[in-house]
């Protein structure tokens, strides 16, 4: 049975602003330590307001969605990153594309987009978490953003798990997430394509002593 969710709704547009301003953390931070903490951290945001989801609408399989997200977001996926640019030695991401200040500014805009984008979904939307699509939506744009802003690989890697954070909360927002075997699908592909990104980023380190891709640019050039 779902439960009364007089505190909840606000409870959860609180996590989404949350989820929201560590987006834009995200685009403002260099090290790419600091940017693991942050994806952590989002992690940490999509498990509690799923478990407040599945409390709400008394949907238990939730709770699993929740538990996965908890393992691979939080706790695997970070650890992972960690040890990858200790070995890699790519703790420090200086070279953006953009200075932080226009990228911020883009940033801003997108959020106004992302909010004009939603509105005719969440008036569609009967979820009790409709009114938190629009922000789902930015955290998807500002992700893609940091994702073409930034020239190391792992940097772009940080960028596209933050995406796939967004999606997760835009499902969410929606249709109280994606079906369960989806979701270990996609859990699966996550950890395979790490260990085939970590065999790309030592043979790029390697040829090219750096992680910056306008090095693989270049070389298609040629």
């Amino acid at each position: 049975m779902p439960h009364s969710n007089h505190w909840i709704v606000p409870s959860l547009n609180l996590l989404a602003s949350i989820l929201l301003l560590i987006s834009f953390a995200m685009l403002s931070r260099r090290r790419t330590q600091r940017l693991i903490t942050l994806f952590a951290w989002q992690g940490l945001v999509l498990f509690t307001s799923t478990c407040l989801v599945a409390y709400s609408s008394g949907q238990k399989e939730m709770y699993y969605s929740a538990g996965l997200t908890l393992m691979l977001k939080v706790i695997a996926l970070p650890w992972i990153l960690h040890r990858l640019i200790q070995r890699l030695g790519a703790q420090w991401d200086s070279e953006l594309l953009v200075n932080i200040p226009t990228t911020m500014l883009v940033g801003l805009v997108l959020v106004i987009f992302a909010f004009g984008l939603a509105q005719p979904i969440s008036r569609m939307a009967t979820t009790i978490t409709r009114n938190t699509i629009g922000i789902a939506l930015a955290v998807i744009f500002l992700a893609f953003l940091m994702m073409i802003t930034r020239r190391k690989a792992v940097t772009q890697v940080i960028g596209f798990l933050a995406m796939e954070n967004g999606l997760f909360f835009a499902a969410t927002s929606a249709t109280y997430g994606m079906p369960m075997v989806i979701e270990l699908g996609i859990a699966l592909d996550l950890l395979v394509g790490f260990f085939i990104l970590g065999i790309f980023f030592f043979q790029i380190r390697e040829q090219f002593d750096s992680l910056d891709l306008s090095h693989l640019e270049a070389l298609k050039e040629e």
